[in-house]
């Protein structure tokens, strides 16, 4: 049920997020279970999550951080290296633990040093993974160091994507946080086989954000936010109604410190505003009725699960976003847009 003032959609997901380990875990995951019910949980712990039994452990330590009462599952997935075991995946998804993998070109973001470095090193597991349509998500940028990193998602789709998925024409892609008009015409034209998501700050912001008034490291992310032209891009792919686009936030948090260093770590932390933002981006384009399709239909559907029977309900109620959240006495992490106000909120 729709209202100039009011919105209902079924329960969403984030089909991308990263609630990290530790203390942080223990401090941001309610954040991610407040709005969503399912989400998958991104891999690149340190150490990464390449077994199973690491995985299950994991699986175990988010649990354990939930509130009492929530009924958030978290979706697990596999880190892939060079020397992944194709049985190790195989008995993975069969038996539950494994929803996806994930694909980081080595080097690409935060803890990638293990990922792959070619995809002819992987191709045993990705034979495997066309058999099962186990869904393979993959960071889509190239690392050489000569490329400008404005054009490494484009580079990306010609070097690696293509010729992938014509070497494996079963395979099923989720090309993850897309940030360019290159990027949604490709899925576009890849049907039913290949999705991605969108994220919210990409939805909001562009690379000029950056250096406003100077370097704007809390905006730093990867892939590097793009041109004006490429955000309308992806605000346009997001509010079509097209299946192939669905949401993951890839909210990252790290704290201010880390953010703020000489070497600021890449990832924006959207999670404790995250179906806000959404809401607050699709208003901007007058699209608030293609959200729930984006948010909570789309992802299900390409992952072969039902949609959620559970409903929220956002009304439009101006309201600020908290300055920062503290972790402990040395952790304090600041939230995308914090201190600015979103036009709508989720009731409790």
């Amino acid at each position: 049920m729709k209202s100039p003032n009011t919105l209902t959609i079924r329960r969403p997901d984030d089909w991308h997020v990263h609630l990290r380990d530790g203390i942080i875990l223990n401090t941001i995951t309610a954040h991610t279970a407040r709005c969503f019910q399912r989400a998958i949980i991104m891999p690149n712990l340190v150490p990464p999550v390449t077994t199973r039994a690491l995985a299950m452990q994991y699986r175990k330590r988010i649990a354990e951080s939930l509130p009492d009462d929530s009924n958030f599952t978290p979706l697990m997935t596999c880190y892939l290296t060079d020397e992944t075991d194709p049985q190790e995946i195989q008995l993975g998804f069969n038996e539950g633990i494994f929803a996806a993998v994930k694909f980081y070109p080595a080097g690409a973001t935060t803890n990638s040093a293990s990922g792959v470095s070619s995809v002819s090193k992987i191709s045993g597991v990705l034979e495997v993974m066309q058999d099962l349509g186990m869904p393979l998500l993959v960071h889509g940028e190239v690392t050489d160091i000569d490329i400008d990193i404005f054009d490494r998602e484009e580079i990306y789709i010609d070097r690696v994507l293509i010729p992938m998925l014509s070497d494996f024409p079963a395979l099923k892609v989720v090309f993850e946080h897309i940030t360019t008009s290159q990027a949604v015409d490709y899925v576009r034209s890849q049907g039913s086989r290949l999705g991605a998501t969108i994220t919210a700050h990409h939805l909001l912001i562009e690379r000029n954000d950056m250096f406003k008034g100077g370097i704007r490291p809390h905006l730093y992310c990867l892939p590097v936010a793009k041109r004006h032209a490429h955000r309308q891009a992806l605000l346009e792919a997001a509010t079509s109604g097209d299946n192939s686009f669905f949401l993951g936030t890839d909210s990252a948090p790290h704290s201010i410190v880390e953010k703020e260093s000489a070497c600021g770590c890449a990832g924006i932390f959207s999670a404790p505003a995250a179906v806000e933002l959404y809401a607050h981006a699709f208003d901007q384009v007058n699209s608030l009725d293609k959200l729930e399709a984006f948010a909570s239909l789309n992802g299900p559907a390409f992952y072969g699960l039902p949609a959620n029977k559970e409903t929220i309900t956002l009304v439009r109620k101006d309201w600020m976003v908290p300055l920062s959240f503290q972790v402990d006495e040395a952790v304090e992490i600041l939230p995308f847009m914090a201190g600015e106000t979103l036009r709508w909120r989720v009731l409790p």
